[in-house]
């Protein structure tokens, strides 16, 4: 810094976090150089907020993996709608409902969901590696299509999993950018889901990205819960995640677990 700015005695501290301390102060204000990387990350999350999803390239990883897919889009038209109607998100467009209502009645053990939510970012840059993580653990699953969804919120979920009669719904969505993570991705996992599913009915799990919940540590948090969540027959306030016991000898996990930047809990942050 140069000599027009004071120091904060906290500097040392900013090695051990991404949250904005110690920043320094010239006169009465921050210093330009915080200030500048403040609007910066001001103008990313306004980004992943507004950022269409590339519902086309995904389909094109997941399909170049043998995986089958599904396209649906929710009952918003579009993001002005998305963002001012939440229900409208919450809900299948007559089009897509009508589709996955004539797909095979395969009643899958579980069926993953892609949805854009608050951050097409992280629906895009999350969700696969997070897959491709997690599969190789569910080899007794019977797994169904992907479901890439546009404009979606949580509860889209609930619907495509009932239509597709599935046991379970795992919904991979772009959370609410904050202004150090503008690609975190949610997980959320119901189980019997259909219309009208409460948010005490789930669980989740948040801050999925590389620098928050590793896919390595967010694939064992969700293998745990679907375990648990097929064999007691219920997910939300009654099944809990322990699966941070079966990680002590992880010092990483330990690490991110007592930072307190992972939740896997069954209260949403975005719905």
């Amino acid at each position: 810094m140069s000599d027009f700015v004071d120091k904060n005695p906290w500097n040392a501290l900013r090695r051990f976090t991404n949250a904005r301390i110690a920043l320094g102060r010239a006169g009465n204000s921050l210093p330009t150089a915080p200030l500048l990387e403040f609007n910066l990350s001001h103008a990313q999350a306004r980004d992943a907020v507004h950022h269409p999803l590339d519902a086309d390239a995904l389909h094109e990883q997941l399909r170049a993996q043998n995986v089958k897919t599904l396209d649906v889009h929710s009952a918003a038209p579009d993001r002005e709608h998305y963002l001012r109607r939440p229900d409208l998100g919450r809900r299948l467009s007559d089009e897509s409902r009508a589709a996955l209502a004539q797909s095979p009645g395969e009643s899958p053990d579980v069926v993953f969901v892609i949805g854009d939510g608050l951050s097409a970012f992280a629906a895009s840059r999350q969700a696969v590696p997070l897959l491709q993580a997690v599969t190789p653990q569910l080899a007794d699953w019977t797994i169904g299509p992907v479901v890439v969804a546009r404009q979606a919120r949580v509860a889209l979920g609930d619907e495509i999993g009932e239509l597709l009669n599935a046991k379970i719904v795992v919904v991979l969505i772009g959370e609410r950018p904050g202004l150090s993570s503008p690609d975190s991705l949610g997980v959320y996992i119901t189980y019997a889901p259909k219309v009208g599913c409460s948010d005490a009915q789930r669980n989740c799990i948040s801050n999925v990205r590389p620098e928050g919940l590793d896919y390595p540590v967010a694939a064992h948090k969700l293998h745990y819960l679907l375990t648990h969540a097929r064999r007691l027959g219920l997910t939300g306030v009654g099944l809990k995640d322990d699966s941070d016991a079966l990680l002590a000898a992880a010092p990483a996990a330990r690490a991110i677990s007592d930072d307190k930047r992972t939740s896997s809990n069954p209260n949403p942050t975005q719905s």
